[in-house]
């Protein structure tokens, strides 16, 4: 049955004429008697009398006029919901994203600030774990939305969209005498304190691996397993660190420099979501906002 069908019900029960109820509606007249007959015809219900070009309703229309009335109630009810869903005046009850430790600091309170105006109805609950976990809060549904660092295959039930990308760099202190250079190999931090990242996870192995490729042993001063951390420990002058040109943009507000890293390695990072399963609209705002933040936090100085 047609909504706009009820709509004339409504209309005429309240108006008492096609006259009335086609100006109200903006229809014309012929149309209006058009749909009610229509609308009688689907019912198989009398619901006017015609006495003298007048309409007078059944006691069956009124009867039916209260169950139209609930509909369209209903009608209007939800296409205002949609609306509020729309516009992030209302959504799910909450919104779940997991990030990288290193990008509590700063990158999570710059993303939701818009986010949260845009979205005032919706809660928010950040994690902060390692890709592995994160890839597998995903998996679990647990989470709507993490981004990680792409590192070989994902996990089942999960699809990854790359939504950044960055390059080895050495992180130093401004007056480090290597910040002279344009670039900076292994042979160049021989002797030099390091602060190194994630022991035996497959970018410092593969960073281990160079140096003694290199011939040059590795000088490490400092174990950490953030890049935050490792960025901090460097800003004091306990040493440098060797990170992504991603996370290194993160910390430009430190007194620190970043110079290319050779054997230059290329980090992508990702965006995981459930396969099959589509995000609200609230957690695609969400998802909008992360790659926003992202073009801003990664643009040079």
């Amino acid at each position: 049955m047609n909504i706009r069908l009820l709509e004339v019900l409504r209309t005429l029960l309240a108006t008492g004429s096609t006259i009335a109820t086609a100006k109200a509606m903006g229809l014309s007249q012929s149309g209006v008697s058009r749909m009610l007959q229509q609308l009688e015809s689907d019912l198989a219900i009398t619901l006017f009398a015609r006495d003298k070009g007048r309409l007078i309703p059944t006691p069956e229309a009124v009867v039916l006029g209260r169950d139209a009335e609930n509909v369209l109630l209903a009608v209007e009810r939800m296409s205002g919901h949609a609306e509020d869903l729309r516009s992030g005046a209302s959504g799910p009850e909450i919104v779940r994203i997991a990030l990288p430790s290193s990008m509590w600091e700063n990158f999570a309170p710059a993303m939701l600030i818009d986010y949260v105006r845009d979205f005032p109805g919706v809660r928010i609950e950040t994690f902060f774990e390692t890709t592995t976990l994160i890839s597998k809060l995903v998996g679990d549904r647990v989470i709507d939305l993490g981004f990680l660092r792409m590192e070989g295959e994902t996990g089942p039930g999960i699809v990854v969209d790359k939504v950044a990308s960055g390059q080895s760099v050495c992180v130093l202190p401004k007056d480090h005498p290597l910040a002279a250079l344009d670039e900076i190999t292994i042979k160049h931090l021989k002797n030099v304190p390091l602060i190194l990242i994630g022991k035996q996870r497959p970018n410092r192995m593969a960073l281990d691996q160079a140096f003694k490729r290199a011939g040059v042993k590795q000088m490490v001063k400092i174990e950490t397993h953030t890049n935050s951390s490792a960025c901090s420990y460097v800003a004091h002058g306990l040493g440098i660190t060797i990170i992504s040109s991603f996370y290194a943009n993160l910390y430009r507000h430190l007194n620190l420099v970043q110079r290319p890293f050779i054997p230059t390695a290329t980090q992508e990072f990702g965006l995981a979501r459930a396969d099959g399963v589509p995000l609200s609209i609230a957690a695609q705002g969400l998802s909008d906002a992360l790659k926003r933040q992202i073009q801003l936090s990664q643009r040079g100085e």
